[in-house]
């Protein structure tokens, strides 16, 4: 079996949330939750909070749109890092709740975005994975490390690709 759209979203959403989630525990060993919670890079960007709740939507919505089943509702009402540690926990536990063979055809599933002023995208699963999901949920992750990382959290490229565990002798 080859390289397929399971393997280039399931794991991929999973392993960025839990170091994300590891992340809220080193900035809370740091510095002062409510320094970070509001926390933005620029004024008309949204603060560390969204970015964490916009990363899960992305992770979430995009398995479900791939695998034509609905993603759990999750208001956006975290404002405490163990909420947020909780949500990227649902949105773990909900990834890992959807087996691979839902994926079957994901490929070419037609994936339809729609946005409240009636625009919006139409993609094959392929196209929307590699086009929108997953720069899109990217975007939110980086612009988390770097809100904390510019407050002063001391992440570094170790703490962005944990899921890899240390370097290995070869």
């Amino acid at each position: 079996m080859g390289f397929n759209i399971y393997e280039a979203s399931a794991p991929v959403f999973i392993h960025s949330l839990r170091n994300m989630s590891a992340w809220l525990d080193k900035a809370s060993a740091e510095k002062a939750e409510s320094d970070l919670i509001d926390a933005r890079l620029a004024p008309d960007m949204r603060p560390l909070s969204s970015q964490f709740q916009m990363a899960s939507d992305t992770a979430k919505n995009a398995i479900g749109r791939l695998c034509g089943i609905d993603a759990p509702a999750m208001p956006d009402t975290e404002a405490s890092f163990a909420e947020l540690k909780e949500r990227c926990a649902r949105t773990i536990a909900f990834i890992e709740s959807v087996q691979p063979g839902a994926f079957e055809n994901a490929e070419t599933r037609a994936v339809e975005l729609k946005f409240p002023n009636g625009m919006g995208y139409q993609f094959t699963g392929s196209a929307y994975l590699t086009g929108f999901a997953l720069p899109n949920f990217f975007f939110h992750v980086t612009t988390a490390y770097a809100i904390l990382r510019a407050n002063g959290v001391t992440v570094g490229k170790p703490d962005f690709l944990q899921h890899l565990g240390m370097p290995k002798s070869l």
